[in-house]
């Protein structure tokens, strides 16, 4: 049975290195322009440089957004953008615009073309098109169901790729309008302010200030926000629609959406592949993903349309139950400490929860904590500081560590 891509988001490089090392098969990253995450911290040119050779090296493969629907001043400089990235050996190129398509096609004919979900893709017809523009693989809109899918890849001959797992826009798939209309800020170019999670309320004309909840709900209601999406439960089914990449979204979420993410999902996959007749889900996978922050989850679209229940947003709120707490940078077996890097406030007897890609998850309680002096001391409250804690069991350069709230 073939494998599917595991394909996990990098909004920089900290986060790329993560999603290599927790399992992904290839990666998707920004640069600093056309790209339609331009809020995220993306990449530059010499970053990209260093993405590639790690990637590379641990046979990850590295795609690059080029995905935004550029105006004609966004053209400037574009073809110079693509011969560098030729250059630098990335995989593959994300386009979403005829136009860009093309010159890519002119300026680096060797280059992999991917066509991004905001071209949105419904139907066989309209992927065996984009195929004979020399698209090597066609990313699926979100309003599919698998039956449809499972259809389109019986009739065509290239790759497909559909998103798995992530927060989802109620515009189609992606080509959003209500942020330009707002606030003037341009979602199809990389500036999206995501109006659709706003609390909105109704005012009739003739009477100004008077607001009414849309629903009755007395704080209002959230009636452009979507659930989050989660197909865990559902690995054998996308198995047998035929699709070649399972993409996951995020290059906006934490080093701990992405390490968390892809790691259940890569077990869940390897799971199936290793014996497809004897697989079973497993709670414990959900309840990871449960451990992030994350909105309501959904299966979108992939098991017919959402009925009411599903169409019911009340609220745009993520759900936090872990905080993120820090990165294990070394591991000392002499004296079974590791040092590791603060993201959140440490105190003694915190009770920590270590994971990584090759540890076994394992709850402690912090017996001390040590600065960079060695002296002991009884909080860390410094991003990025340094400092050592005891460890009941040996852990390893990138393993993370949260807490329970």
């Amino acid at each position: 049975m073939s494998k599917a891509e595991l394909l996990a988001p990098a909004g920089n490089l900290e986060k790329l290195k993560i999603a290599v090392l927790y399992g992904a098969d290839a990666v998707y990253v920004g640069g600093q322009q056309y790209g339609l995450r331009q809020a995220a911290d993306n990449f530059e040119v010499e970053e990209l440089e260093e993405a590639l050779d790690f990637a590379h090296s641990r046979g990850v493969k590295l795609y690059v957004t080029l995905n935004m629907i550029p105006h004609n001043q966004d053209l400037v400089g574009l073809k110079e953008y693509v011969n560098t990235l030729a250059e630098l050996g990335v995989d593959a190129v994300i386009v979403a615009d005829p136009g860009v398509l093309s010159v890519v096609q002119k300026v680096a004919p060797e280059l992999e073309i991917h066509l991004s979900t905001q071209a949105n893709n419904v139907n066989w017809q309209s992927v065996n098109f984009w195929a004979k523009q020399g698209v090597k693989r066609v990313i699926l809109a979100r309003e599919l169901n698998l039956g449809e899918i499972k259809e389109i890849n019986q009739r065509v001959e290239v790759d497909t790729e559909a998103f798995i797992h992530g927060a989802m826009c109620i515009s189609y798939s992606g080509r959003c309008l209500l942020s330009n209309y707002l606030v003037n800020r341009d979602s199809n170019r990389g500036q999206c302010a995501h109006s659709c999670r706003w609390n909105y309320s109704l005012v009739e004309e003739q009477r100004p200030g008077q607001y009414h909840p849309v629903f009755e709900d007395q704080s209002g209601t959230y009636i452009f926000n979507s659930k989050d999406l989660c197909m865990i439960e559902y690995i054998p089914e996308l198995m047998a629609t035929g699709l070649s990449s399972f993409k996951i979204e995020g290059r906006m979420k934490s080093i701990n959406y992405v390490a968390t993410v892809t790691n259940i999902y890569r077990q869940a996959i390897d799971t199936y592949l290793a014996a497809p007749g004897e697989y079973q889900f497993q709670k414990e996978w959900l309840t990871e993903l449960q451990k992030i922050s994350h909105r309501h989850y959904s299966t979108g679209f992939y098991l017919g349309e959402p009925g009411p229940a599903g169409q019911n947003y009340d609220s745009s709120a993520y759900l936090r139950n872990y905080d993120f707490m820090g990165l294990v940078q070394e591991y000392l077996p002499a004296s079974q400490e590791a040092v590791v890097e603060v993201r959140n406030k440490f105190f003694v007897n915190d009770v920590v929860e270590f994971f990584g890609p090759e540890t076994d998850t394992f709850t402690q309680p912090l017996e001390y904590i040590k600065n960079e002096e060695g002296e002991l001391i009884v909080d860390a409250p410094h991003p990025h500081q340094l400092i050592t804690i005891p460890v009941s069991q040996p852990v390893q350069k990138y393993d993370l560590l949260r807490r329970e709230k």
